[in-house]
């Protein structure tokens, strides 16, 4: 497929999601339904906290709040409105661990690993350059000079912000951002997945 056919790839992929997006291309009605839910879970793990052990309670998080957050996540999770849904994380994740609103919540993204929202938003990214990775091309196809960045995904040239924010051209902006030895193992998608999971545990990043 070519590569100027990605924005449209990526309309067609949210239509058969089923993300909520307004007339103005908006994720922010998406968001709003989403917070609804994770808030649901909110409830539900402060209510069932005192009777069970954490590993039940990590199993409702994921059940009722993760599986929610996660979903499409690649389309709206550079939206400015994502915020809002990474507040609610956190605050699920300071419930479960019965720590105090003001805590800060990184060391108990790590301890329960569970990835913070931009984290789970690389990793996704991440995977769908792993599952379309016959369609990018890499620097050494466009041209021979020989230099540390030759087998780094090509970042085409890009002036619309729409297309910048899709997930195609985000992809192979974070692939470039990822330290080397991570991305030597692009050929190998179960090691890759592997060291790119162990990389975002161990740095919890809150953004991108």
């Amino acid at each position: 497929m070519p590569h100027s056919h990605f924005p449209l790839l990526h309309y067609s992929v949210l239509i058969k999601m089923h993300v909520i997006v307004d007339n103005k291309l908006s994720y922010k009605p998406h968001i709003d339904r989403l917070i609804n839910n994770v808030s649901t879970a909110c409830y539900v793990i402060r209510s069932v906290n005192p009777y069970v052990n954490t590993n039940a309670i990590i199993m409702i998080y994921h059940s009722l709040s993760h599986t929610v957050m996660t979903y499409g996540i690649i389309f709206w999770g550079n939206s400015s409105h994502s915020i809002q849904v990474f507040r609610i994380e956190k605050k699920a994740v300071r419930i479960i661990m019965g720590r105090g609103n003001r805590e800060s919540c990184r060391n108990l993204f790590k301890e329960l690993k569970i990835l913070p929202l931009m984290s789970q938003y690389i990793l996704s990214l991440l995977k769908f350059v792993l599952n379309i990775r016959e369609q990018y091309i890499e620097n050494s196809e466009i041209h021979n000079i020989n230099t540390r960045h030759t087998s780094n995904l090509h970042l085409p040239t890009a002036h619309l912000n729409i297309y910048q924010k899709g997930v195609y051209y985000s992809g192979i902006k974070i692939f470039i951002s990822l330290p080397w030895d991570i991305k030597t193992y692009i050929d190998n998608p179960r090691t890759f997945k592997k060291a790119v999971k162990k990389f975002l545990y161990t740095n919890s990043f809150y953004s991108l």
